[in-house]
């Protein structure tokens, strides 16, 4: 891999603001974006939705779920009931991550009201509005990592390491999240979100906050009723103890790299990882590869990679691997703000369209 920077510009993360304002005017908004050639049958074997792999891996989830938390129930108060609230927390607060992103893309399942119901669970796992955030990540996929449009840019420049440090205690969500989710119920959406929430949905996005407030406020009643934590450890409070496997995994999809570009092989990483994660992670670990296909169901993510990845960088072998290539990227952007990581194609792969930026790496940032 090799380093490289952008012309300097100052970078606005606002969803209204002077980086907005930029990317519609330079056509990097809603852009065309490149997609590696697949035959069209061959795409259309891949897009092909099944109910049984969703349904086993869904089954076993809840099982598991359901399993750990009977553990941590039965042996609350002693320290036998540490190791069931370690899988329950994973279970609850990281991988229903992948469940709402794969759910949310209506690809998982093929019956529909499956999708609904899963999207919906896990919705409320992650502290997420299911309306807002589904049309906030239909932006992310419409503009990834464009600054002024992705609202889901998670770690920005120059880097906040601090915040990314604290994203695995799940601290941001008590501090972000929940305080979102009040303010939806009660005040509405923000100027933010309303720019790519259609208006037809504000109503339903205040709703679906309630409902998730309603049920928080019950679990707090219950906790004190009862003089115990054990209902916040069962709901809500795995968000702080178990979401550290989805920030591990998640931070990789586009940390380091390219910003303001238009080929995912250039924001986007691809990382081998071992089978109990991508389990966890419902394969999004081939994450090139979603995003040039969307609507390729995770269990056909691995096939697609062979199909396509004499086109794409070459995959980190391991989590390890990626950050330690990212981690010095992180630490120059503290000083050299437009600082990336540019990911190398291999010979077989077309070149990069390099239609916004000359890409060179000045002295400074050697």
């Amino acid at each position: 891999m090799t380093t490289a920077t952008f012309q300097k510009t100052k970078r606005d993360y606002s969803l209204v603001g002077e980086s907005t304002r930029r990317a519609i005017e330079t056509g990097l908004a809603s852009a065309e974006w490149y997609h590696t050639d697949v035959p069209r049958k061959v795409m259309k074997e891949l897009m092909q939705r099944s109910d049984g792999p969703a349904i086993r891996d869904t089954v076993l989830w809840i099982a598991l779920i359901l399993g750990s938390a009977a553990g941590a129930v039965f042996f609350w108060g002693t320290w036998w009931c540490v190791p069931f609230f370690l899988v329950y927390g994973v279970l609850y607060g990281s991988s229903s991550d992948s469940r709402w992103h794969e759910c949310g893309h209506g690809t998982a399942f093929r019956t529909r009201w499956m999708n609904d119901v899963v999207y919906q669970i896990a919705s409320f796992m992650l502290m997420r509005n299911p309306v807002q955030w589904r049309w906030s990540h239909a932006r992310h996929h419409t503009d990834t990592t464009i600054v002024g449009r992705d609202a889901e840019i998670a770690v920005m420049r120059p880097p906040d390491l601090l915040k990314a440090a604290l994203m695995f205690t799940g601290l941001l969500d008590l501090r972000y999240s929940l305080p979102t989710l009040f303010r939806q119920a009660f005040v509405g959406l923000n100027a933010e979100e309303k720019s790519y929430v259609p208006e037809m949905e504000f109503r339903k996005a205040i709703v679906a906050a309630r409902w998730h407030v309603a049920i928080y406020i019950a679990t707090v009643a219950a906790a004190l009723a009862l003089r115990s934590v054990l209902p916040l450890m069962l709901i809500g409070g795995p968000r702080l103890y178990g979401s550290w496997h989805m920030i591990l995994t998640g931070l990789l999809q586009h940390v380091g790299l390219a910003d303001n570009v238009t080929d995912h092989r250039l924001n986007t990483r691809t990382v081998y990882m071992n089978p109990v994660s991508r389990w966890i992670y419902w394969n999004m670990n081939y994450h090139v590869e979603h995003h040039m296909f969307p609507m390729v169901p995770y269990y056909a993510l691995p096939k697609l990679h062979e199909l396509i990845k004499h086109d794409l960088p070459q995959p980190n072998p391991s989590m390890w691997h990626a950050y330690r290539e990212v981690w010095p990227v992180l630490l120059r952007q503290l000083k050299y703000e437009d600082y990336y990581l540019k990911r190398e194609l291999p010979p077989t792969a077309k070149p990069y369209r390099d239609e916004f930026h000359n890409m060179t790496i000045p002295a400074a940032a050697e």
